[in-house]
């Protein structure tokens, strides 16, 4: 003869407090995953208009300052930074599979933005064009060749875009879908079914139909 334990017997409280720590982990992890993505793209994309590189060219007799801003010195932050914050958009408008692709898409865009950002902070090619522009002499390279601390300030940005990707891709099951929300508010409600019509003067009739929870008095 088996015995019930009050361990194998449900917990409602218990399970009830689960289910509330799970939400309430599911929309901290949605509000920072929105907060370091909007963030990571806004920081790509101002960092990137600054300037990344400095230097000087002789010219004649002299010489003369350039200088050049990270979409100069390569454009792939700024891109992967517009296609980052598509893709945290998009990650509540798919459910499923669609939301773990787009999520997937999130993570290498920061990814892919850090790395370029990274790539091109000690890359004077950009100038090296700009000195041969100046002096219209394809042989001229920039001379006194500086950098200044966007390009990093840039990684970090991107890197910003790929924790919200990760956390997109490890918690974005449990957030909510903008297509289940339409769903649920835009789509017109079934009718729920009526019984038979009631006869008031039946007291049997009156007592079913508050049995399939319907106003006997309604149709009176």
């Amino acid at each position: 003869m088996g015995y019930v334990t009050a361990a194998s017997v449900p917990q409602p409280r218990a399970a009830r407090a689960a289910g509330a720590a799970g939400a309430s982990g599911g929309r901290r992890s949605l509000a920072a995953a929105l907060f370091l993505g909007a963030v990571g793209a806004a920081v790509v994309l101002l960092s990137s208009g600054q300037i990344w590189a400095d230097g000087t060219v002789a010219v004649g007799g002299g010489t003369v300052s350039l200088e050049v801003t990270g979409g100069d010195v390569t454009g792939v932050p700024t891109a992967l930074a517009v296609v980052g914050l598509a893709a945290l958009v998009a990650v509540f408008a798919v459910r499923r599979a669609g939301r773990l692709l787009v999520s997937l898409l999130l993570a290498l865009s920061g990814a892919g933005a850090a790395a370029a950002a990274y790539l091109g902070a000690s890359d004077s090619a950009a100038l090296d064009e700009k000195a041969a522009g100046t002096t219209g002499d394809a042989a001229a390279r920039i001379e006194a060749l500086g950098h200044t601390p966007w390009p990093y300030v840039t990684v970090a940005g991107a890197l910003l875009i790929l924790l919200a990707g990760l956390l997109a891709l490890r918690y974005g099951g449990a957030w909510p879908s903008m297509s289940g929300r339409y769903e649920r508010e835009g789509s017109p409600r079934t009718a729920r079914k009526r019984g038979p019509a009631t006869d008031p003067d039946r007291p049997e009739e009156l007592w079913k139909a508050l049995d399939r929870g319907e106003d006997p008095t309604r149709d009176a």
